[in-house]
């Protein structure tokens, strides 16, 4: 018997709809339309079931159908580079043969394609005025229908790396989510409105570095998945490569899991998802040179293969119990540089040489995803040599100069191998046992320089989609065919299972919450395989290390007057499982130091950077410059929500080398540090984008205490950021010694406070506060 909730119900209308009559906002709507998409909403939602209701438990016949054409994922409807299509183009012209339309929108991140419409992430605006954004376009003529742009917030990477990532649209909803340069994630509806947004940098310590690299997300399970290295609080606090679930219509935390090993980089290895020994797993590299992978609907770590001195930025492919990993650093076992390998991942635990059925060390695969074609491997090395090998044995089958640099990664579609080249030449290859033959090879060109391609194309509704830097190129006459399988048709959604309960978990996770404020726990069972286990019975609640009241319904209140750390806990037939969470107080916040055990363990990115020190008899803040990985650091504290404050610290810093160590503060996602090196000071809202930065002189001598306050103000059409330096102890001056205004559109309109040390030299601080603004 097939069940579906009102809910479901009403997505299969919306979903229906979208499709059946390309009708997109609520203004289009007719009533002939209406009636007829309610029909076959209602009868697409009782055949697929699907289960979209936050906390809603899957029942029987709950695998929601991908329509024929789609791509959904930058890798495809299987996350693995492969298209079912058939009547694709072994030939165009980007002068107009074979071409079905031209936009100007280039990027360096692939569209996904969902219905008739296709989705991109790149960047809009010049200079100041640069944003990232999510286009969404007619997959037939090319037509703008949409765009929603968000701020570049704080990062370290340049604006030529702005929409790294690309989006992924969730087949059950038509919801399109992004994870932003500057760790901003969010949900927008098909439409473009904005469903919710998390901001990982201020939530999780998300770690961003010049590189700017950045993971798409993958939709499992009810929830979007990202990955990145982040350093938080408590247990979290450490840095490392983090696997982070967020529920899909509300935006909170589902699970978080650690690697528990040693960060060596920033990654983008794209995860995917493959169900093994009958359990999902989520499988991905991680900046710890291995390659993981966890229960899909509850985070566990299932198995681990490391392989690599460095991070992994390929993703995996997955044949039966085998998977197919590469890199291009150096390798574990010796000295030797890069590795294609396969394994064996029907086991649990640390996956050691005993389960590595064939390695081809030497070949640098560190940035394009492999594919698995049969009995054949395709991988293109970072010089742009496409590789073909066996898949049992590993024996190279031939090898295809394509160029000189590769990031892209193929794909595969119609018999045949779509794969652009950074020196921008774009490819139409048709692989064989024995060779690849060249169908088509075109140098795209750009006012009279190659035009680079770092992306991947789509394959959706007859026709390869292809971005290069500066255009979008539909290829194709859009008569291709592309069958519905039950491979490219799973979503992650299963059946309830009857086996025992092997694991429990508190939803939600991950918590900011004030005084008063309150939160509904739900307890998730879970059998040996990750699926959903029947009904809760009743549950035994409690608390640890934070104040308020929990009821036998796991209704949470949060009390008190201090900030505070701790858990909910709760035990249910012999089984145990907690979420944590921080209880901050409402502004003001003041800090003096004074009688301090320990670094404040609310605060986001601080424990294990800074120590508390008496010096001459007052207790002040260190940030230490005795390991180099941590001598920098932007400390978080409280929600991402607050807005229109002040925020005030006293510094100095020693010098060592004839460096002074750099200090300052954060509001709204703008920064205002002092460079005492460089003798100037900057305010800051992003500063790779140096029309984003004000910069002005400032006398700034060593061991001297100076104070540094900034203030944000929102206006009815723009944001105003003021601050000002001043040696501690003099008066405050009246005036503000630097500052801007930033207009809506690219304004920070909220965001958590915080402050900034970078320990070239030792920095002390002292007397933070937080006030808001009279």
């Amino acid at each position: 018997m097939i069940v579906a909730s009102a809910d479901a119900v009403g997505d299969g209308f919306a979903l229906a709809f979208r499709r059946r009559t390309r009708c997109y906002g609520p203004d289009a709507m007719n009533q002939r339309a209406a009636f007829a998409c309610v029909l076959v909403g209602v009868l697409g939602a009782v055949t697929a079931a699907w289960p979209v209701l936050v906390g809603a438990v899957p029942v029987a016949g709950a695998s929601a159908v991908v329509v024929p054409g789609e791509w959904p994922d930058w890798r495809g409807p299987n996350r693995d580079g492969i298209s079912p299509a058939t009547g694709l183009p072994e030939s165009w012209s980007p002068d107009g043969d074979n071409l079905a339309w031209k936009a100007p929108y280039g990027g360096r991140s692939a569209p996904v394609v969902f219905g008739n419409r296709l989705y991109l992430q790149n960047a809009a605006g010049h200079g100041a005025e640069t944003q990232e954004r999510i286009l969404a376009l007619d997959a037939d003529s090319g037509e703008l229908v949409w765009e929603y742009r968000f701020n570049v917030t704080l990062s370290d990477a340049p604006p030529h790396r702005v929409g790294w990532s690309s989006p992924v649209v969730d087949p059950a909803t038509g919801n399109v989510y992004a994870l932003g340069m500057s760790g901003t994630l969010l949900g927008l509806s098909p439409a473009g409105e904005l469903l919710w947004e998390r901001y990982l940098s201020e939530d999780f310590g998300l770690l961003s570095t010049h590189g700017g690299r950045t993971v798409s997300p993958i939709i499992e399970a009810g929830n979007v998945i990202v990955a990145g290295v982040t350093a938080g609080w408590g247990s979290l606090a450490r840095g490392m490569h983090r696997f982070l679930a967020f529920d899909k219509l509300s935006g909170a935390v589902a699970w978080v899991s650690s690697t528990g090993t040693r960060v060596f980089d920033t990654t983008y290895s794209p995860p995917i998802v493959r169900e093994i020994n009958g359990t999902r797993l989520v499988i991905g590299g991680a900046g710890d040179g291995a390659v993981h992978a966890y229960k899909a609907a509850t985070g566990e770590l299932v198995w681990r293969f490391a392989m690599s001195k460095r991070g992994i930025n390929t993703g995996v492919v997955v044949s039966g119990t085998t998977a197919f990993v590469s890199h291009s650093e150096e390798n574990l076992t010796d000295s030797t540089m890069g590795l294609v390998a396969a394994i064996d991942v029907a086991g649990n635990g640390e996956l050691g040489p005993d389960r590595v059925l064939w390695t081809t060390p030497g070949l640098l695969s560190g940035y394009s995803s492999p594919l698995v074609d049969g009995n054949r491997f395709y991988q293109i090395d970072n010089g742009a040599n496409l590789i073909a090998l066996d898949v049992t044995t590993g024996r190279q089958l031939w090898s295809q100069s394509l160029g000189t640099i590769q990031r892209a990664s193929p794909v595969l579609a119609d018999g045949k191998l779509y794969v652009g080249t950074q020196n921008g030449v774009f490819y139409i290859l048709r692989p064989g046992a024995e060779g690849v033959e060249i169908l088509d090879a075109e140098q795209m060109m750009h006012d009279g320089d190659p035009d680079e391609i770092i992306a991947s194309v789509a394959v959706a509704r007859g026709r390869v989609y292809l971005v290069t830097h500066s255009a979008l190129y539909a290829i194709g006459t859009g008569n291709g065919n592309a069958p519905a399988t039950e491979e490219t048709a799973h979503t992650g959604e299963h059946a309830l299972s009857d086996e025992p309960v092997a694991s429990v978990m508190v939803y939600p996770q991950e918590l900011v919450l004030a005084p008063d404020e309150g939160v509904d726990f739900e307890v998730r069972l879970f059998d040996a395989h990750g699926q959903r286990v029947g009904t809760v019975r009743e549950a035994e609640w409690s608390l640890e290390g934070v104040e308020g009241q929990i009821g036998k319904s796991g209704r949470y209140v949060a009390a008190g007057t201090e900030a505070s750390t701790g858990s909910v806990k709760v035990r249910i037939d012999g089984h145990q499982a907690s979420t944590r969470l921080r209880v901050v107080p409402r502004l003001p916040w003041r800090y003096d130091f004074e009688a301090m055990e320990s670094v404040p363990s609310w605060w986001i990115a601080a424990a294990g950077k800074f120590r508390l020190q008496d010096l001459e008899g007052n207790g002040v803040l260190v940030k230490t410059n005795d390991n180099p990985f941590l001598k920098r650091t932007k400390v978080f504290m409280g929600p991402t929500t607050l807005h229109d404050y002040t925020v005030q610290i006293d510094f100095k810093s020693t010098v060592q080398r004839r460096r002074f160590g750099d200090a300052g503060v954060i509001a709204q996602r703008y920064a205002l540090i002092v460079f005492g090196t460089k003798q100037r000071i900057e305010l800051q809202s992003w500063q790779p984008e140096t029309e984003r930065t004000i910069t002005m002189p400032l006398s700034v001598r060593p061991d001297v205490w100076y104070t540094i306050k900034l203030r944000t103000q929102n206006l009815d059409g723009a944001v105003l950021v003021q601050g000002k330096v001043w040696p501690r102890g003099d008066p405050e001056p009246a005036a503000w010694t630097i500052e801007r205004t930033d207009r809506l559109g690219s304004g920070n309109r909220h965001g958590s406070p915080g402050f900034y040390a970078d320990a070239h030299a030792i920095v002390t601080f002292d007397n933070l506060t937080v006030e808001s603004n009279q």
